[in-house]
């Protein structure tokens, strides 16, 4: 028994040393000044010009087709979220993702198409800036300018284009009243073949860029404001060598005449020797023309009118025009009327706008999303186009939620 005695003293004495480093450890566990920060201490004073925005468009939607009803459902109609700050006096950044959009790397650029934007920009001084990454094409117009939550629902060029882009960006502001972009980019996220399919009359360009120049002025002491662009797609070539080019002109609008009255008129026209919006050739059948057609032009014409009743209440219309001509009397050799005409798109949105805190930006919304889609005789008896209509009864919130 004595032995056994020894036995246990002698544990107790070989285990102490592990006890008390134990318990040393457990108190260093516990005390959070010994843990190193996420964010070095020495950085941490960058999180001040730092901000996170979850911008969101939520909704619960009631949708028909043809007048008929088909659904009813949840959607997040969009959800980006934003980083954007100042890591040097001179030097920005700013990075946002689409949650809403597949997670896939395009073949030209190398990046997901759920990225909007990631770059930086360098201030050179007051008045010029330059900016390098995938930015925001500077294509002009209100609609096309203003965050995406804010659009129910785009019009017919800008829903069907790149509207994110990798390149240079030159900015010249001279006065608070007049700002000057110029723009260098990719024309385009994918490869020529995967955008317009095997050509058989077109060689893909060797540099496939697009040149954007973007003028926003404030006229009438800001009474009119404008945000006009002219942008040029270097797309291909024909057998002859002749550039097949895309130009694209927008003209955006604002009038503030009176004070609780907004009217704002964007006219978009896109020529393109190659289809590059692609309504005109997904209205062929694949029989017919597997391809993407050439000389397509479209125009659009888009209004939007918010009357403020109250500060908590606002009420808006967006009204649209998308026209779809296909000049196709080269194309086509059964066209024998030379009709052009291959659809127009009407858009109409009405909507109720309750903005319920005067220090946050966010708001309930009611609306309704009507779609029209007439399309030409000839669209119809060639092609085999159908007329339809769809809409939707859309309850929800909208709001760029400030995280930090």
């Amino acid at each position: 028994m004595k032995s056994f005695n020894s036995a246990i003293w002698m544990l107790l004495l070989f285990m102490l040393p592990a006890f008390v480093w134990a318990q040393k450890q457990e108190r260093q566990i516990g005390d959070t000044t010994s843990i190193r920060t996420l964010i070095p201490e020495s950085k941490q004073g960058l999180l001040k010009n730092v901000s996170m925005i979850a911008n969101m468009n939520y909704a619960f939607r009631n949708e028909f087709v043809d007048g008929a009803y088909t659904q009813s459902r949840f959607k997040n109609e969009q959800f980006r979220l934003e980083i954007r700050g100042q890591v040097h006096e001179k030097v920005f950044f700013r990075f946002r993702d689409r949650y809403t959009r597949a997670q896939t790397s395009e073949s030209l650029d190398n990046l997901s198409r759920s990225v909007d934007l990631a770059h930086i920009r360098v201030d050179i001084n007051s008045r010029w800036s330059i900016s390098a990454g995938k930015m925001c094409a500077d294509w002009g117009a209100w609609e096309f300018d203003w965050n995406p939550i804010d659009i129910y629902e785009y019009s017919d060029i800008v829903e069907y284009a790149d509207n994110f882009l990798s390149g240079v960006g030159f900015t010249y502001t001279p006065s608070a009243k007049n700002q000057w972009t110029f723009q260098i980019l990719d024309s385009r996220t994918k490869t020529f073949e995967e955008l317009y399919g095997t050509q058989p009359n077109y060689t893909a360009s060797k540099a496939p860029l697009a040149f954007v120049s973007n003028w926003r002025g404030s006229l009438f002491d800001g009474k009119l404001k404008t945000i006009w662009s002219y942008s040029l797609f270097n797309e291909a070539q024909d057998l002859s060598g002749r550039s097949a080019n895309m130009n694209y002109i927008a003209l955006g609008n604002e009038f503030n005449f009176f004070p609780r009255f907004r009217f704002i008129y964007d006219f978009k026209w896109s020529d393109e020797r190659l289809d590059r919006t692609g309504i005109v050739s997904q209205t062929i059948p694949d029989d017919l023309f597997p391809y993407s057609v050439s000389n397509t032009v479209y125009i659009g014409h888009w209004i939007n009118l918010r009357y403020i009743v109250s500060q908590k209440v606002h009420l808006t219309f967006v009204g649209m025009l998308d026209i779809a001509n296909w000049n196709n009397s080269f194309n086509d050799p059964e066209n024998l009327t030379g009709e052009q005409n291959i659809r127009n798109a009407w858009g109409f949105i009405p909507a109720v706008e309750v903005y319920p805190w005067s220090n946050l930006n966010f708001r309930f919304f009611a609306n309704w999303v009507g779609r029209v889609y007439d399309y030409s005789d000839y669209a119809q008896n060639r092609f085999g186009a159908q007329n339809s209509t769809t809409g939707r009864f859309t309850v929800g919130f909208i709001t760029p939620l400030g995280i930090f």
